[in-house]
């Protein structure tokens, strides 16, 4: 016993001695349990609405300030027409419109009832849903509180719910773009991040040491292949989003190619960017999938609204490309708009190239010293 508990205590040294051990043991559970504690929420919180109202009376006013004071909503701006309404919803920031059509005040108490629309932004179908169920519901509240101040009969404010965009709340229309984000930035990255580490590890690397060829001609002669095979593949889920989901591309499918080869080419810039700082083939495989695929998932607007989330989660998902890739997409898929309201997002995505290029480029000369 006393030799066996000897084991059991070297055992324990060797744990602690080890960082890595003690990341994967505590470090990440730790971050699970905040991320999903604080990202997987139902709530809705500081959703941004527009209002538009025709009337502007007494009640339209009440009711306005009943749902910006509710704490769930922020009122984005005032509206001055119809035409406005496509206009903020694909600004990517306006989740719903709140239309009180003309004489609303008037027509509650002649009549008993009044209508008011609420527009709301189909291609994310949870928020679009929890936003007008939370409308809905101070609705109703507000209606409770008119029975109980008016002597004669029942008032009533009638809520009518359309979605822009997808009239029919189709998870295919939320799903589609997010998993085209997420398997790309996965495959191009753990293809690339395993090229120059399975270099060094089949002792291959010193032939590209010798060869007259600089490091940005080896970086690009990695990624090139992968781009041309990763560019394929997207074509292949266009047409299968297309033929079995019935998904359609609104806007320029030329507009989406080309983005999408920025994304492709950014994502291969990070795999090669692991690459070089990854000391084997288990390590880049490691960081590619852990480090990616759970923030692409819970950080980037995929499933999850970035709305709801804390500050400090909303800052960290900034730095995560998938983020800016799936507004480009859903805006150009499923809201079939232009270059105008994604550049952007397009911007960033080629900083982030350039940045992942760039830093490769400097490890990679380190490793020829």
């Amino acid at each position: 016993m006393k030799r066996f508990m000897g084991f059991v205590n070297k055992e324990f040294l060797h744990i602690f001695r080890d960082f890595r051990t003690l990341i994967i043991l505590f470090g990440i559970p730790a971050v699970q349990i905040l991320l999903f504690g604080f990202v997987v929420s139902t709530d809705l919180k500081n959703a941004q609405i527009a209002v538009l109202d025709l009337s502007h009376d007494e009640v339209t006013r009440k009711l306005s300030g009943k749902i910006i004071s509710s704490g769930f909503f922020d009122k984005a701006e005032n509206l001055l027409n119809y035409d406005d309404v496509d206009r903020v919803l694909k600004s990517k920031k306006t989740k719903a419109v709140v239309i009180f059509e003309e004489d609303f005040g008037k027509r509650l108490i002649h009549n008993g009832k009044a209508s008011v629309s609420i527009v709301s932004d189909g291609s994310e179908p949870n928020m679009a849903t929890m936003t007008t169920n939370y409308l809905t519901a101070i609705i109703s509240d507000f209606n409770r509180e008119l029975s109980a101040g008016s002597a004669g009969s029942a008032l009533l404010v009638q809520p009518e719910v359309r979605m822009f965009y997808n009239p029919s709340l189709k998870g295919q229309y939320m799903f589609v773009p997010g998993v085209i984000t997420l398997i790309m930035i996965l495959i191009c990255a753990l293809m690339t991040s395993i090229t120059i580490t399975r270099e060094k590890e089949f002792g291959t690397m010193e032939v590209l040491l010798v060869s007259p060829l600089r490091p940005l001609q080896i970086i690009l002669g990695k990624v090139i292949p992968y781009f041309i095979l990763s560019f394929v593949d997207v074509i292949l889920i266009l047409l299968l989003s297309w033929l079995v989901f019935g998904l359609p591309v609104k806007g320029s499918i030329l507009l989406l190619l080309v983005e999408s080869m920025l994304y492709i080419f950014m994502s291969l810039s990070l795999g090669v960017l692991i690459s070089t700082v990854a000391k084997n083939m288990q390590q880049a495989i490691f960081i590619s999938l852990v480090g990616m695929m759970l923030p692409t998932i819970l950080l980037s607007g995929f499933i999850f609204p970035i709305e709801n989330m804390p500050d400090i989660y909303q800052w960290v998902s900034a730095i995560f490309p998938p983020r800016y890739f799936i507004v480009v997409i859903k805006n150009i898929m499923v809201k079939g708009t232009g270059f105008l309201f994604v550049w952007k997002e397009t911007l960033i995505l080629l900083l982030f190239t350039l940045a992942f290029i760039g830093f490769s480029i400097r490890n990679f000369k380190v490793r020829l010293q």
